[in-house]
């Protein structure tokens, strides 16, 4: 195996985190830093590349890659779980990774709360003066969480859930078992939104997914249903949301992702009284910095010794 030359979009305090990971393993090896956006212009002796979501804030990639593409790159490692930020050229060249199942509990954790906020009127119960007014609280006990994916974040969430006292349903693509007791599976997604009192819609985005939530599937909820948004923006139709908000098929809409990102100033989503609305911010940590750098490295080691590597992109 030739030197390690990594060529990373990572902020440097990122990017220092991992040099300092590397130097007791790999002393030789080198963490470069370059600009964000379509990779251009690359060190011709780099050989991995770390890359940041392209497709942000308004911006699409050229169809086509830059000349020059892939450079000397043997591996590209996405700092992200999903593929849906990059253009589709950039997976056909070198194996493509993912960091799936990296922010894994920092979702489900956010996920969670967003439920005890709904169960518990969080903030709303919090007093400034001496007119103290009593509210009836939900427990969570007994509720039932539904989950629409079941990933690395839907297992984090679910055995979460069950230590709590909910009942847990879920449905995904793959017909592999859970393995996790006390997770039963819907019979379709009209079944899941019509069970569930909180529904975490935790899938990836494809184009068979896109708006999977639309109109009809929202009108199967359970009246009252408090859905949460943590995986992509698109699978949602947000216009039919508004709908099923306003005559009360959906009680609650907490949204930590949307379409576009951020919304333009304005949208009805920023002001409607019962969505809570947060800026594509569940994933991130405090540890986010080792978070990145313990996926990035296992699968460097997989590198360096010729294995397959881990959390390949499907594509």
């Amino acid at each position: 195996m030739s030197q390690v030359i990594i060529a990373s979009q990572l902020d440097e305090d990122y990017n220092q985190v991992i040099r300092e990971r590397l130097a007791p393993l790999h002393p030789e090896a080198q963490v470069i830093g370059v600009p964000v956006g379509v990779p251009s212009d690359l060190p011709a002796h780099a050989n991995i590349l770390l890359l940041r979501p392209i497709n942000v804030r308004g911006y699409t990639a050229p169809d086509t890659p830059p000349p020059g593409w892939p450079y000397g790159a043997q591996w590209v490692h996405l700092v992200s779980s999903g593929i849906d930020f990059y253009p589709q050229w950039l997976f056909n060249g070198p194996p493509v990774t993912t960091s799936r199942g990296s922010a894994a509990d920092n979702l489900a954790e956010f996920a969670l709360a967003a439920i005890f906020a709904a169960s518990k009127h969080l903030p709303d119960i919090w007093v400034k003066d001496a007119q103290w007014q009593f509210t009836a609280l939900r427990p969570l006990k007994g509720t039932t969480l539904g989950l629409l994916g079941f990933g690395a974040i839907g297992a984090s969430l679910a055995q979460k859930a069950l230590a709590l006292g909910l009942k847990v349903v879920a449905l995904r693509q793959s017909t592999t078992p859970f393995g996790l007791d006390g997770v039963e599976a819907a019979n379709d997604i009209h079944d899941l939104f019509a069970r569930a009192d909180h529904l975490v819609v935790a899938a990836p985005l494809t184009e068979a997914t896109r708006h999977i939530i639309d109109r009809n599937v929202l009108a199967s909820a359970k009246p009252g249903l408090h859905l949460i948004n943590i995986a992509r923006g698109g699978l949602l139709d947000q216009q039919a949301l508004l709908h099923a908000l306003d005559n009360n098929q959906i009680g609650l809409a907490s949204l930590d992702v949307t379409e576009p990102e951020p919304l333009p100033d304005g949208h009805p989503l920023y002001s409607h009284p019962r969505v809570r609305l947060s800026p594509h911010t569940s994933a991130i940590s405090t540890r986010s910095k080792e978070e990145i750098a313990d996926t990035f490295l296992a699968n460097l080691e997989r590198y360096v010794a010729g294995l397959e590597l881990s959390n390949l992109a499907n594509v």
